[in-house]
């Protein structure tokens, strides 16, 4: 079983926008996401600690302008707290183990799957393609990605 941690050494290789995300809770700007438009088959990971947070299969098109999931692909490494910033009351996203800022979590998600839509920062987020899930570790995963013709 793989072991997640926050690891000082990964903080220290943030870009500016990275650490300004996971580590002091901010939003990256709609629309300017890396991950956004991505619809390639794979997995996205925390990227401070590489917990595997979401599969392609459950990300679709919201209009938010963040990249967005109906569910996590395991909900333990995902922790949901009460976020009453900005004035606003939402559920705040963030990763178990490395307790990286991801975004927040609303209930106005497609209702056949869920929901949910979690609206999660890209600057957060590692993508793992497919091909290259096993070699990363994370073949245990592949059963929840699906393949792109």
């Amino acid at each position: 079983m793989a072991r997640y941690t926050k690891d000082p050494d990964v903080i220290a290789t943030l870009t500016p926008e990275q650490f300004r995300v996971t580590q002091q809770s901010g939003t990256e700007r709609p629309g300017t996401g890396a991950y956004l438009d991505n619809k390639a088959a794979g997995i996205y990971v925390d990227i401070v600690s590489g917990e595997p947070l979401f599969a392609s299969s459950d990300k679709y098109e919201s209009g938010c302008g963040w990249p967005s999931f109906t569910k996590p692909i395991t909900p333990a490494h995902v922790n949901e707290l009460r976020d009453v910033s900005h004035g606003m009351i939402r559920t705040e996203v963030r990763s178990t183990h490395g307790d990286s800022h991801l975004g927040h979590v609303f209930p106005d998600g497609p209702q056949d799957r869920g929901g949910l839509r979690y609206c999660i920062n890209g600057a957060a987020l590692r993508f793992i393609a497919r091909a290259d899930m096993e070699a990363e570790g994370y073949g245990d995963y592949l059963d929840q990605v699906e393949d792109v013709a």
